[in-house]
């Protein structure tokens, strides 16, 4: 075993430590622990939790696509150009990540239901409306999942390092040039944990979807929102459905860990 050239850790701070990752651990074992294995296979044969899981990862791959498109803009606008008022801009990105998700769903409804300050015009010329549909859920996790991927873009583009675009300028490039030529390319692995991580928030969406769309199989119902209908009406199934995003979640997240996911 390699020695430490800093010498032992303090127990003062390997025991809170400890105790932090039992925090996060023992309720996923003790979850795990608790499902009825033997009532797996019934529920991945289900229509309903096929029709679950696939609405949410195809919901939540649209809105990472809608996340990289807008949030990679913002996050260099934050990251590179000096404007008044950029502490605030920051501010309000990261807003939705303290709301209450039910305050998130009523925002998204104000803003885009029916009669909503953008609802209401986009349905008088299109005829279209985001509440209860599949896009209105693209919608709700693009709103929760975006402040993620662009505090982490963001701070990807700031460990690039500036002095990358200043040198590039040097030789006659301009910003748009060095932004796809140099910018990008050298934060591309922390741009891609930033949208990873966007999608497994996406991924386990669940008040904002509910609260703005309702919980309609096929159309609406994600896995957490038939996690949650299951609940009331059978512990056993929720428990196994819930193993089943368990799985999902850590097997994205370790499958992508080593290339996106590891700075060190």
């Amino acid at each position: 075993m390699t020695r430490d050239p800093l010498g032992r850790a303090p127990v003062a701070l390997m025991l809170p430590a400890a105790l932090a990752l039992a925090v996060l651990v023992v309720p996923l074992l003790a979850m795990v622990a608790a499902t009825d294995l033997a009532a797996l296979p019934d529920l991945l044969a289900s229509e309903a939790l096929r029709d679950a899981l696939w609405l949410s990862v195809a919901t939540s791959t649209v809105a990472m696509l809608a996340c990289c498109l807008l949030g990679l803009p913002l996050a260099w606008v934050l990251a590179r150009v000096e404007f008044r008022g950029r502490r605030i801009v920051r501010a309000f990105v990261i807003v939705p990540m303290v709301l209450p998700p039910v305050v998130a769903g009523i925002a998204l409804r104000t803003a885009f239901g029916r009669s909503g300050l953008l609802g209401e015009p986009i349905l008088d010329v299109t005829g279209f409306a985001f509440p209860y549909t599949t896009w209105g859920v693209v919608l709700a996790h693009v709103f929760v999942a975006l402040p993620f991927v662009v505090i982490s873009i963001e701070g990807a583009l700031r460990s690039a390092g500036v002095e990358y675009d200043a040198a590039a300028a040097t030789l006659g490039a301009g910003r748009w040039l060095t932004f796809r030529r140099v910018t990008v390319p050298l934060a591309l692995p922390g741009i891609a944990a930033g949208l990873v991580l966007g999608w497994a928030r996406s991924l386990g969406e669940f008040g904002a979807t509910i609260t703005f769309n309702g919980n309609y199989p096929g159309t609406t119902q994600t896995m957490p929102t038939l996690i949650y209908t299951e609940r009331q009406a059978d512990a056993d199934a929720a428990l196994a459905l819930s193993l089943v995003m368990l799985v999902v979640s850590v097997g994205v997240l370790v499958a992508l860990r080593d290339r996106w996911l590891v700075t060190a």
